[in-house]
């Protein structure tokens, strides 16, 4: 008999499963359940988007790409950063990925050494600490606050450092809080960075929806360019999750150890989703403005349901989640979902799913119809009426 306990890898084997999943689990066996759980786009990708994929396969363009994409498309990226962002990136240190997920693990793999420490700000997405681990570092949890809007601040940053410190996550906008980074934040943060050797791995995949004022990456600030791996994608701004269309960006002497990464791993990215992309980002300005104008009423529309119902909730600026504290409840996080879930039907993720510093909190997606919103909220009302 095999002993799989001791063929399996220690670091995979210390990884504890996504605290998103079991409420997915539990939600395939209900029937009438409304979800505002998961982080995708209710939207269908674009047709324009979608004919350009099409006419690619019907071209007959089913041939691998050179590993870091086509240079159509590096080149369209490169005009669309610059075009929205101000951000001035070569083709050369472009690599297109598959989703942003795979440029988060590629700029993680480039440099983490054994034993080196990534700060990472919780509550934020669930993969940058397992990453950091499986590439044997430790990820260093920073807790943002609501009352700072979960920004991570200077001060709380300088606190994290140690001569260990190879490299900060920076995941602004923000998933689940909804929290951005502004100008004066980021220059708060780039003043404790400057004359360190710490790289900044910036997870901007939520760049393009951001409500009352402009995204602001960290590469704008000055001296921070040199020092920021930039990732971001298509999934979000475009409605392309099943894509699985990724970008990351950084400086040459980066791009090239990442592409080696890439080139092993992956080879390249899916061809069909590279033509798409092209077409996304050449003529898809408009799709992108649709679509947050309709996240934005809902925005709206759901914090000051919420608020009705006497749940504080920030005001989030970003993404397409909302993050209500449920403390007055005197529930746990997991509690208030499990039992909002069996008794309502309606699906919410636990703060804590998002690092420790999520309890009390839930995330709420509002990427569902307002129908389907108007009577998650109704249930989740009543829920609170009956405790």
């Amino acid at each position: 008999m095999m002993d799989y306990e001791r063929v399996l890898s220690d670091h995979v084997k210390a990884l504890q499963p996504s605290g998103i999943r079991k409420f997915f689990d539990i939600l395939e066996t209900m029937e009438d359940a409304i979800s505002l759980g998961i982080g995708e786009p209710d939207f269908v990708t674009p047709w324009h988007i979608r004919d350009a994929g099409v006419y690619s396969l019907e071209k007959g363009f089913t041939k691998y790409t050179g590993n870091a994409g086509l240079v159509r498309l590096r080149t369209a990226i490169a005009a669309y950063l610059k075009r929205r962002f101000d951000l001035t990136y070569d083709i050369d240190q472009l690599i297109v990925t598959v989703g942003g997920s795979e440029g988060i693990d590629l700029a993680i793999r480039a440099l983490v050494n054994p034993g080196d420490e990534v700060i990472v700000p919780v509550p934020s997405f669930v993969c940058y600490g397992p990453m950091v681990s499986m590439a044997c570092g430790t990820p260093v949890y920073v807790e943002t606050k609501a009352e700072n809007e979960f920004r991570l601040t200077g001060e709380e940053l300088r606190a994290a450092i140690t001569p260990r410190t190879k490299a900060l996550v920076l995941p602004f906008p923000n998933n689940p809080t909804g929290g951005i980074m502004d100008r004066q934040a980021l220059e708060e943060i780039a003043q404790v960075l400057r004359g360190t050797d710490i790289m900044v791995i910036s997870d901007e995949i939520y760049s393009e929806l951001t409500y009352g004022q402009h995204h602001v990456s960290i590469a704008n600030i000055p001296d921070m360019y040199e020092r920021t791996i930039l990732v971001n994608g298509f999934s979000k701004s475009y409605a392309m999750t099943g894509w699985r269309m990724g970008y990351v960006c950084a400086p040459t002497p980066l791009a090239r150890q990442m592409l080696k990464i890439h080139q092993y791993a992956i080879m390249c990215a899916p061809t069909t989703s590279q033509y798409a992309a092209i077409e996304a980002l050449q003529n898809g300005d408009v799709d992108i403005e649709k679509m947050k104008q309709e996240y934005d009423h809902r925005r709206r529309y759901v914090v000051d349901a919420l608020r009705a119902m006497g749940l504080d909730c920030f005001e989030p600026k970003g993404a397409f989640y909302v993050f209500p504290s449920i403390q007055s409840t005197q529930l746990s996080s997991a509690d208030f979902c499990e039992r909002l879930l069996v008794s309502k039907r309606v699906a919410v993720i636990p703060g804590t799913a998002f690092g420790a510093g999520g309890e009390g909190f839930v995330r709420m997606s509002y990427c569902n119809s307002v129908a389907n919103l108007t009577e998650a909220l109704n249930r989740m009302k009543d829920f609170l009426a009956e405790l």
